[in-house]
């Protein structure tokens, strides 16, 4: 029983660093050979320690088994010894003596740059996912089929297509240059806000919320800040803003798996010591002169992460919405800031300038809607969450939609 759950545990962990660390020594090219050396030394594992129980130290094992995996792979492959050891420039008595170096310090790098390769601007941000998902945080191709709601054969077949792409642009695995780090950088930081986003609102049928997907964006966003090249006003703020939406996990999926909205929220399930890591990492964004959509909607989050519901917290959120509105305009963004204009100015106000978007397609919208004519007019009301529901895409948001519709 300790076998089966800790081989799961540990894939999840080491996969993406044994992999990271012998394509950074291979090259991108070789990506599929270091995936393959990777999976077949869980696989060993997993026959090994099935008749000999587990090793003292389960990490170091198969750090062992994942070396000498890969030097008997560079000794009996043709295409390792024409291509990759006269790259390495090593001799044929270097070749028995070549080492994988799983260092803490050089899996830190291997993964950091290869997070930089991974988030190309020459592939979709759907691919960078997929690969970040896969290649950094060790998702299985049926678990990333899951999060973006499609099959496995979609799923390889785009990772595949982003994989021949790198190679094509000849994609190093490296840190870009100081001139070209803060471009680069913004895909990065991109790549894990999708990341987060998709894990903190999931399309899944049977999960609203991912908690596995936004803590892996919250790790990768952790290397880049613990590196000093990428410790970034942005990157920061991005911290900050995953904190404080991780703040408040426990208490918006109720014991059913159904959304409980901002309102209704026990404040006392939200975690505080979340909420400290949120404002120390807001606080190390405000150096410089940067000011980032990630500042401002991190400062949104803080104030939502505030248990008393002040007219100053709203006329707060809204002004930072408007603010936000003119460095990025969002249609949702634009529709949440009604939501503040409504608790800050009050519901007449709120329906004016949320019926000027107009958004018949989205769900929210009608959610919104219904939310604001409740009390005021509960025909319509009730007509908008009807609407909210003919579009709602998973279960928890039609069973929340339909108890509003029953309420009234």
């Amino acid at each position: 029983m300790i076998q089966q759950e800790l081989i799961p545990h540990l894939f999840r962990s080491e996969y993406r660093k044994i992999v990271a660390v012998l394509c950074r020594r291979f090259g991108f090219e070789q990506i599929e050979t270091a995936e393959d050396i990777a999976s077949e030394t869980f696989l060993t594992a997993t026959q090994s320690w099935a008749y000999n129980g587990l090793p003292p130290n389960p990490t170091a094992w198969l750090y062992n088994v994942a070396k000498n995996k890969a030097k008997n792979h560079l000794q009996r492959d043709s295409v390792f010894e024409n291509k990759i050891v006269p790259e390495v420039k090593m001799s044929a008595n270097e070749l028995y003596e070549f080492e994988i170096d799983l260092s803490a310090e050089n899996i830190n790098d291997s993964q950091l740059q290869m997070m930089f390769a991974i988030c190309h601007p020459s592939i979709s941000p759907e691919a960078q996912i997929g690969l970040s998902l896969r290649i950094l945080c060790g998702f299985g191709i049926q678990e990333i089929a899951e999060a973006f709601l499609t099959n496995k054969e979609t799923i390889n077949k785009r990772l595949f297509r982003a994989k021949e792409k790198l190679r094509e642009e000849k994609t190093k695995i490296e840190f870009p240059g100081l001139p070209e780090i803060d471009k680069r950088l913004g895909n990065v930081l991109t790549t894990i806000y999708l990341l987060f986003n998709e894990g903190y609102y999931s399309l899944n049928q049977d999960q609203v919320l991912r908690k596995e997907l936004c803590f892996e964006a919250m790790r990768l966003c952790h290397m880049l800040i613990d590196n000093e090249g990428t410790d970034t006003p942005q990157a920061n703020a991005l911290l900050a803003l995953m904190y404080f939406h991780a703040s408040r996990f426990d208490a918006r999926i109720d014991q059913n798996g159904e959304i409980v909205l901002y309102d209704d929220q026990d404040v006392d399930l939200w975690n505080s010591d979340m909420i400290s890591k949120g404002g120390y990492f807001l606080n190390r964004s405000a150096c410089g002169s940067t000011l980032s959509k990630y500042h401002l909607e991190a400062s949104i989050a803080y104030w939502s992460t505030q248990k008393t519901d002040t007219n100053d917290k709203w006329e707060n959120i809204l002004q930072l919405y408007n603010r936000y509105l003119q460095i990025e305009y969002s249609p949702i963004a634009a529709l949440n800031r009604t939501y503040a204009l409504a608790k800050a100015n009050g519901k007449q106000e709120a329906i004016i300038e949320a019926e000027k978007l107009n958004l018949t397609g989205n769900q929210f919208y009608f959610a919104l809607l219904g939310e604001l004519y409740t009390g005021i007019n509960d025909q319509k009301a009730k007509q908008h969450f009807q609407s909210a529901l003919s579009l709602a895409k998973n279960q928890a948001d039609k069973q929340t939609i339909q108890k509003k519709i029953d309420k009234l």
